[in-house]
């Protein structure tokens, strides 16, 4: 199972869902990228993601044409509202899901606002990328079913 989470920047969102993707299944090979990536992983989002027990902090923003002429089973964009320019990928790709989520990054306020977003976006990726997990990824590995032979 092969994996790729795209957005804008990937340094907040998209590696987020990239490292809860890989706790989940250390055997599914999960990679992220942006159409124009940042210089480093957002230090917040680093920071929020170790609270969770979670290491991204080794994670390097990787444009999106290094996976170009790679096949892939889900390509998956994160970015969330409609005024964002979600990168479309034309590679070679069994299922395109959108599981889109607000820009911490783009948060303004004192630093416990910006915080309690980064946090709260934390979260909601965590709950849709484990039902993602469970309803497309699961599923294919259980058994079928001989009820009817």
């Amino acid at each position: 199972m092969k994996i790729l989470i795209l957005c804008t920047g990937n340094s907040c969102r998209s590696q987020m869902a990239h490292g809860f993707l890989q706790s989940f299944d250390k055997n599914i090979q999960v990679y992220s990228a942006g159409t124009h990536p940042a210089e480093k992983v957002n230090p917040l989002a680093v920071k929020t993601m170790a609270e969770v027990g979670i290491d991204i902090s080794k994670h390097i923003p990787t444009n999106v044409t290094a996976y170009l002429s790679d096949t892939w089973d889900y390509v998956i964009t994160v970015c969330g509202s409609a005024n964002e320019t979600c990168p479309a990928f034309e590679g070679n790709v069994g299922k395109r899901l959108h599981i889109g989520f607000d820009d911490p990054s783009e948060v303004i306020g004192t630093t416990d606002f910006i915080r309690s977003e980064f946090e709260r976006v934390r979260n909601e990726i965590k709950n849709e990328f484990a039902k993602f997990y469970i309803t497309e990824i699961k599923k294919q590995e259980l058994p079928k079913c001989a009820c009817n032979r």
